[in-house]
Formats: structure tokens, C-alpha cells, sequence
């Protein structure tokens, strides 16, 4: 029940009572990102999530005014891990734009795929929900940007509106392609759907925007 923490006295046995509110916050991100990665949307509510976790809605109240905020929290999680994963990938790969280009791919789609939660929240599900659209678009933004950055790196002295319209037609392509790769609508073989997706990219009109 949603109002039976108080009746576990030994939860917080050890930890500070400043630290507290911290951990109750991340046991209800917790709880919201297994229900929306499970469920849908309408599985994340305030009753729901306090009673996965054992918390007083009180507490929940403590950390988030709404369910909507609590997403933005899940969402911010899974991108941040997201982000981790392919700046190792991209300082594996060195200094070779093709090399970067595939391991960025790699490593998204591969990220977005190893659990399924993840690709539901950064990309599948909720996607009227107005907390995660917006975090979405500015996600897309930030690949715009990154893209830019990288061709800008072995091709100083393109054109900045080629680079634009290049960085922009592969953060829409990107988008599409993770939706794909996620429905299952291309196979299971990660490796073979980046290799063409590269082999694509650079024989198309991408490749001088990318520095190919």
C-alpha cells in the first residue's frame, strides 16, 4: 500500500536524514521508469508508483509536483546513460570521421535496444506526453549539433548551409532508423543495419555535409 512506509523502520536504517529525500527521489524514478518501460504512460500514476515502492504519496509530492515531472526525471536518466555510452564509443572509435560516424550509430541503436525501457523512453512511447516531446526535440537538436561539430572537424571550410541541411536530414534519418530498428522492422543483426546505414549515408548527398 502506498501508505505503509512508515511501518518498515529499519528502510533507512544508516542513512542520513539529509540524504533521504534523495533516495526516496530515486526509488520513484525507478519505479516510474520499470512502469513505463513495461507498461505505457497511463501505468505511471502517482498511486501506482508509490506502491511499487512502498512510499507515502506524501513523499512522492516531496520530489515531483507531477506525473509529468517524474517522466522528465526517467527520461533525463536514460539520456544521461545514453550519452555516456556513446561519448565511449565515439573516443573508442578515434579520430577517423567514418569510424565516429559508425560508432555513434552503434552505439545508439545498440544502447536503445539492449533493454527495451530505454528505446521507450527516449524514443517510442508517450510521444504527445509535452514533458518528453520536449526533451526529445532537444535531444534531436543535440545530435544536430554534434553532427555539425564532427563535420566541422574534417571539413572546415564547407559551406554552413550544406552542413545544416546535411546535419539535419541525418538527425531525421537517425530518428526514423531507431524507430525501425526498435519495431523490428530490420532484422537482429545490429552490425549488418549500421553497415548499410553507413554505406547509405556516405554514398548519398549526406557524405560532404559529413566529411565523406
Amino acid at each position: 500500500m502506498a501508505g505503509e512506509e512508515p511501518s518498515a523502520p529499519g528502510r533507512w536504517a544508516g542513512v542520513p536524514l539529509t540524504d533521504r529525500p534523495a533516495e526516496r527521489r530515486a526509488l520513484l524514478v525507478d519505479a516510474a521508469y520499470e512502469l513505463f518501460g513495461t507498461g505505457a504512460e497511463a501505468a505511471v500514476t502517482v498511486r501506482a508508483v508509490c506502491r511499487h515502492t512502498g512510499l507515502h504519496s506524501r513523499y512522492f509530492y516531496e520530489s515531483f509536483a507531477d506525473t509529468d515531472q517524474l517522466l522528465g526525471a526517467v527520461y533525463d536518466r536514460v539520456a544521461e546513460a545514453a550519452g555516456v555510452e556513446v561519448t565511449a564509443a565515439l573516443a573508442a572509435a578515434g579520430a577517423d570521421p567514418v569510424a565516429r560516424l559508425r560508432a555513434g550509430m552503434h552505439g545508439v541503436l545498440g544502447f536503445s535496444s539492449a533493454d527495451p525501457r530505454r528505446g521507450k523512453v527516449l524514443f517510442t512511447e508517450a510521444r504527445t506526453n509535452p514533458v518528453l516531446a520536449d526533451r526529445r526535440y532537444a535531444a534531436q537538436l543535440a545530435l544536430m549539433e554534434g553532427v555539425l561539430q564532427e563535420g566541422g572537424r574534417t571539413r572546415p571550410t564547407i559551406d554552413p548551409r550544406l552542413a545544416k541541411v546535411g546535419a539535419a536530414m541525418f538527425t531525421g534519418a537517425m530518428v526514423e532508423l531507431v524507430g525501425q530498428w526498435l519495431a523490428g522492422n530490420l532484422g537482429d543483426d545490429l552490425d549488418a543495419v549500421v553497415d548499410h546505414a553507413l554505406e547509405l549515408l556516405l554514398a548519398g548527398l549526406l557524405a560532404p555535409a559529413l566529411g565523406g
